[in-house]
């Protein structure tokens, strides 16, 4: 794992704790896995979210899946941009540690490079109860309940 923060040290874990939320993931548990993970401010997650989405504004957390060519043997997902400013802010409005809150984007991000999506609600529901389930083995209560 690769991590890299620009946006400040203030309520942004550390490398170990992301390794730990990552190691989690059952698909990864056996797996040679590598995930580039940047941390961001706001401005820097809007110009994300613009560049690549097309959308206006800062977002919690964008995955970016690696494109494999053949013969390629690279245990490259792919990279997270997690925008810190984001990240608090939903966490204050949740009532949520920001800490269990940056799990939960980190998993859900990495979900994501796996292959995992929520466009449909039956994949929607099939991801969040991954997550929850995968949460809740590090002691990180329902993100989707309601509290």
């Amino acid at each position: 794992m690769w991590l890299r923060n620009e946006a400040g040290r203030r309520g942004v874990p550390l490398a170990p704790s992301f390794r730990r939320w990552i190691t989690a993931i059952p698909a990864l548990r056996r797996r040679r896995a590598e995930v580039n993970i940047l941390i961001v401010d706001a401005r820097a997650g809007r110009r994300y979210n613009c560049d690549f989405r097309g959308r206006d504004y800062a977002t919690n957390v964008l995955s970016f899946p690696r494109e494999r060519m053949p013969g390629d043997r690279s245990h490259l997902l792919g990279d997270l941009v997690i925008c810190a400013p984001v990240v608090a802010r939903e966490a204050r409005e949740q009532g949520k540690a920001p800490r269990d809150h940056y799990a939960h984007m980190t998993i859900h991000g990495v979900l994501h490079l796996l292959g995992h999506d929520h466009q449909r609600e039956v994949e929607a529901q099939r991801m969040e109860a991954l997550e929850t389930r995968i949460l809740a083995q590090l002691g990180i209560a329902d993100p989707y309940a309601d509290h």
